[in-house]
């Protein structure tokens, strides 16, 4: 099964890959292994954040010529060690107005 990530307001692909190691899927958020993203867009803004049992991580914003789409993205700069597929990806929310998910079967 693909993942296929489209940011609506730009329609620039964000990421595609296979669901599992390459697009993680925990919590209802997606976690997109280097390879799979697509895109130059995202940009830490260097707003840190907490997550109790994930560490520490910082927000990005999504950008693209003329806008931004502010903190749609995080990542983990200080990951724990017990969840590796959230080391140093970008990670996306599953369910956000500004994203389409897409599930593709292969065939």
């Amino acid at each position: 099964m693909l993942i296929r990530i489209t940011h609506r307001p730009s329609g620039e692909l964000i990421a595609e890959g296979p669901r599992g190691w390459g697009i993680t899927p925990f919590e209802g958020n997606y976690y997109i292994g280097r390879r799979h993203l697509k895109t130059s867009g995202f940009k830490t803004n260097y707003i840190p954040g907490l997550c109790i049992y994930k560490f520490l991580y910082v927000w990005m914003d999504f950008q693209w010529p003329g806008d931004r789409s502010r903190n749609l993205g995080w990542l983990y700069w200080l990951p724990n060690p017990l969840f590796p597929f959230i080391w140093f990806r970008v990670a996306v929310p599953g369910k956000h107005p500004d994203l389409q998910v897409e599930l593709i079967t292969e065939s």
